[in-house]
């Protein structure tokens, strides 16, 4: 039944094909969902007491407790370290424990090491001679840690088995929920010069005779124990990092008397260990906001790096909920600090380096570590620790609590390029900003490098954008990553690998979760859904130990913006993003209907498309097309259109409606995998530009592709898709129309 005064009208296209009648075909299998947009029920873990559905811990999380008190000494001459440490061991977990298991990560360096013995070996074309000397001929480095007793605190030994690099000790009695157990370790090792044998640790020589130490993994530390692993005692082959427990710690270290350190947690002997002078230039540098103090200054660290003492001292830190501890020491080091308001209080910016690191370092080190702790900090959580140190290390880059050690060194002339100087920013801010992920964030890199690495280095191009709007950054925005994700599929692995089974570290682990996030941030979620989605997962999870599902799960809970197409196709797959155009087809409006026109049937669904007069649409391309219908419209002279403008609306209402005079249909295609937004830049016959984004659900009843119809006032000269590199689409050559000739690399 038709309503009086109603006159309803509908837009046709107008070409249509006529399909032969084919023979019926055999009736297809069923299939299960594959659409991509499916939630993620099939890959996460289910929700829980401990983990809630939200992303958030539940009433009955829980994480254990690992307290130390640690003495060492440095043999400098020998490079050897002695160690004895207390550890006295919390079991928060409802079960009782049968046994322990502690982490001896030196041990990959002993001669027994599997390590290298799961490595591929192939004979070198050519190699130096000491190349060649260390290789085949000489002794291999005996590292390794060498146990002298674990025992109880009455001095009983504690029974103890040793499989690589986890040693499980042999509990007389189980250890049941809320007791406490101490154990006494002694233990020495040698200490591998990192510039021959590598290593996230260990020293570097110097012409002059001294050493430069980097000291970490030094000691027996406590593995995790969780509700998700059990305990996570995988053992540690080299590419994936830790997994470590909460603590306090209490550590005394005795090295030559002219060495300067620093380490995790709070110096508690200054007057002890610096001169008089040395400890009032600290005093100046906490007062100092706007520049660093050097406190031990370049001439001072020369006259020392001559004297090789024969004397000790022992410096003496505190450290308070860490899960670590790290230590640099040498005659060699210049020390500067400077201060930085946090959350209404004060933390130390410092940084060690040796005279071979300036003038770079004296520069740029101390104020890029205040720059890195108030930048992460605006995003995550206030930084709660009282200092972080970055300290020179040639070819080094790895962080610890409060303390990270980083390359980057001019010339012997102190020159330096722009590459190097950034280089070393880039590496200060990035292992500075570990400090909140994992140090904080405390997730289990030896199962997942991206939990840390991918999310800090969405931090760091952060930080380093703000530190310098023109800094050159390699890592972050989708263009970076789109030379990894185009390439050999043998070579790629999805994000949600394991640490030690993936090929290209830097680009899984590190490159493509920080180009997701950046996407995220940029082009579906926006700036305000993500960051405070991002800054609920810091506060949620700092002080324990998420997985994945947090973060996932808490992302999407924040921010009320369905993530699942997006992490599935990120995280768990290696598909790759290519949107294209496929077609684009102008149309012009008739009055006259076209050859072979068959009305649709009308049904509630679509009511104004098959009743009341009607107007066609004409494809420029059809047999239809006239060449008088090539030309804007102009709805006065469309009668059917006229009529009903002038019955349907009054005067002030006719005013405004939108007057368009183009009818384009674009037809987009997807030859990659992922779904993604599709992103339109339109430019029009008189230059001006006009954008659109559609969201990556317009895939969700067809993955292969989709059109969009465009009704302009002016005409349209060209359409581009994603015109400013946001989606990581890795072949632009279809992401045009009229399609342009791209040129070769020769060219």
């Amino acid at each position: 039944m038709k309503k009086s005064g109603a006159i309803l009208f509908s837009v046709f296209v107008a070409f249509t094909s006529l399909q032969a009648q084919e023979a019926p075909k055999a009736k297809e299998k069923g299939h299960v969902d594959t659409n991509k947009f499916r939630q993620m029920y099939d890959l996460l873990a289910t929700p829980n007491m401990y983990r809630t559905a939200s992303g958030a811990p539940g009433p009955e999380y829980y994480q254990q407790q690992a307290d130390y008190k640690i003495d060492v000494e440095l043999d400098d001459k020998n490079t050897k370290l002695f160690g004895v440490e207390t550890i006295t061991y919390t079991n928060n977990a409802k079960e009782s424990l049968d046994y322990l298991w502690i982490q001896l990560d030196q041990n990959i360096a002993a001669k027994t090491s599997k390590t290298p013995l799961v490595e591929n070996s192939k004979i070198d074309p050519s190699i130096s001679a000491a190349g060649f000397s260390r290789k085949y001929l000489e002794e291999k480095f005996d590292g390794g840690f060498k146990i002298d007793y674990v025992k109880d605190l009455k001095g009983n030994p504690i029974p103890y088995s040793i499989n690589e690099t986890m040693m499980r000790i042999n509990l007389a009695k189980p250890l049941a929920h809320g007791e406490k157990i101490a154990l006494n370790i002694k233990w020495n090792y040698n200490i591998n010069n990192y510039m021959l044998d590598g290593g996230r640790s260990g020293y570097e020589h110097f012409k002059d005779g001294n050493n430069l130490y980097i000291l970490a993994q030094f000691y027996p530390r406590m593995a995790v124990y969780n509700d998700v692993e059990g305990w996570q005692n995988m053992q540690f082959w080299g590419s994936g990092e830790f997994a470590l427990p909460f603590g306090n710690f209490e550590v005394n270290i005795t090295v030559p008397a002219d060495h300067i350190m620093e380490a995790t947690g709070v110096l508690q002997n200054r007057a002890e260990v610096f001169t008089a002078e040395q400890v009032k230039r600290y005093t100046q540098a906490e007062n100092s906001f706007d520049k660093p103090v050097v406190i031990v200054t370049q001439a001072e660290a020369m006259a020392a790096e001559k004297g090789f003492s024969n004397l000790k001292k022992t410096w003496k830190f505190k450290a308070e909920n860490v899960r670590d501890f790290g230590i640099s020491t040498s005659r060699k080091f210049i020390l500067d600090a400077m201060a930085v308001k946090i959350g209404g209080k004060n933390v130390m910016a410092i940084s060690l380096y040796p005279k071979e690191g300036n003038p770079l370092w004296e520069q740029y080190s101390t104020k890029a570590v205040a720059h890195t702790l108030k930048s992460y900090s605006s995003y995550t959580f206030d930084y709660p620790y009282p200092k972080a140190v970055s300290v020179n290390a040639q070819d080094q880059g790895m962080e610890y609590p409060m303390i990270c050690w980083n390359f980057g060194r001019p010339d012997e002339d102190g020159k330096y390029s722009d590459r190097l100087k950034y280089g070393m920013l880039g590496v200060i801010i990035h292992e500075v900003g570990h400090n909140f992920f994992p140090m904080i964030v405390n997730s289990d890199e030896r199962q997942w490098t991206w939990m840390d690495e991918g999310l800090n280095t969405f931090m760091e191009y952060l930080a380093e954008i703000s530190f310098d709007p023109t800094f050159p950054v390699d890592r972050g925005p989708a263009k970076t990553i789109v030379p990894y994700m185009s390439g050999n599929q043998d070579n790629i692995e999805p994000i949600m690998t394991n640490s030690e089974s993936i090929k290209q570290f830097g680009n899984n682990a590190y490159g493509k979760p920080a180009a997701a996030l950046n996407i995220l941030r940029e082009t579906i979620m926006g700036h305000e859904l993500f960051d405070y989605a991002f800054k609920t997962y810091a506060n949620r999870w700092k002080f324990k130990h998420p997985t994945p599902e947090d973060f996932f799960r808490t992302m999407e809970d924040a921010s009320s913006v369905d993530l699942d197409w997006f992490f599935r196709g990120w995280f768990y797959t290696t598909d790759y993003n290519d949107i294209g155009i496929k077609e684009v087809q102008q149309y012009f409006v008739s009055t006259e209907a076209p050859k072979d026109f068959k009305p649709p049937v009308a049904n509630r669904r679509n009511r104004l498309k098959a009743t009341g007069p009607l107007v066609y649409m004409i494809s420029s391309t059809s047999s239809d097309f006239k060449s008088e219908l090539n030309k804007p419209l102009n709805i006065k002279e469309v009668s059917t259109l006229n009529d009903f403008v002038q019955t349907k609306f009054t005067p002030e209402e006719q005013a405004k409606l939108d007057s368009p005079k183009y009818f384009y249909q674009v037809t987009f295609d997807k030859p990659g995998g992922l779904v993604m937004p599709i992103i339109v830049e339109i430019t029009y016959e008189d230059g001006t530009i006009e954008n659109q984004t559609f969201p990556a659900q317009i895939w969700r009843m067809n993955d292969a592709e989709v059109a969009r119809t465009f009704a302009t006032k002016k005409a349209i000269t060209k359409i581009v898709i994603d015109p400013k590199l946001e989606t990581a689409d890795i072949d632009t050559s279809n992401n045009t129309w009229p399609k342009q000739e791209v040129k070769s690399k020769f060219d």
